[in-house]
């Protein structure tokens, strides 16, 4: 279950001293989203839960003017939204909102294939590869699995040249990611299985069959998700 900001378990590495100059508080600020980034896409901290400024830099051994902001930057993702002057919360993304962005995904992901063809080595989508069927020995599964997700869903955008279409599809994907760690999916396997396929298509050099795969992959998830909120999977 995700664990709510202000606890002491699990910490995050610690991210250093206080910052001494600017250079420094960049540098802090910098990690300071990362790790915090981490912790909501991982779900470390729960959709809704509060994220108080002062025992955050607490927690992660850092000092308030970088944290505060890699807070910012993080409302301005849509990953946080600010209830107050010092508090924040994870944002909430509605069943509306999350099939909505998944139907845009759909357009933009098969789009950013037709742009991304014959301009994504071979060895990147079979390194790739390789590591979607290593996940099932890994410790650190479920994170390892997010971190392949990003990559392959992004992967095509950013070959595409396109640098607007790769932030577009970045911003869907965190709305519905967000919404994903909501609720009880635990499609690590099968998440393994419909990347894969998608892969091999596009390997074997067939955009129009990675194409396919991909949108199979993006209703699989859709149905899912109906499937949960309508009682018919626990």
């Amino acid at each position: 279950m995700p664990v709510a900001a202000t606890t002491r378990h699990r910490r995050p590495p610690n991210l250093t001293v206080r910052a001494r100059d600017g250079a420094r508080t960049d540098n802090l600020a910098e990690q300071a989203y990362r790790n915090l980034r981490a912790l909501i896409l991982e779900r470390k901290i729960a959709p809704g839960a509060a994220v108080i400024e002062g025992r955050l830099a607490e927690d992660l051994r850092i000092s308030r003017t970088p944290m505060r902001e890699a807070l910012v930057r993080l409302v301005g993702e849509g990953l946080l939204e600010r209830a107050d002057a010092r508090s924040y919360s994870v944002r909430k993304v509605s069943p509306t909102e999350y099939f909505q962005s998944m139907q845009v995904r759909e357009t933009m992901e098969t789009h950013a294939m037709d742009l991304a063809a014959d301009r994504v080595p071979a060895a990147e989508i079979d390194t790739l590869m390789r590591d979607i069927r290593r996940l099932a020995t890994h410790a650190n599964q479920e994170a390892d699995h997010w971190q392949a997700d990003d990559r392959l869903h992004l992967m095509f955008a950013q070959a595409s040249g396109n640098a607007v279409l790769v932030r577009m599809i970045e911003t869907l994907r965190v709305n519905t990611r967000l919404f994903e760690i909501a609720g009880p999916f635990r499609r690590v396997a099968m998440d393994g299985t419909e990347h894969l396929e998608i892969l091999a298509a596009w390997r074997a050099g067939d955009v129009k069959a990675a194409k396919k795969a991909l949108l199979a992959h993006l209703r699989s998830l859709q149905q899912e998700a109906l499937d949960v909120l309508s009682g018919r999977r626990a």
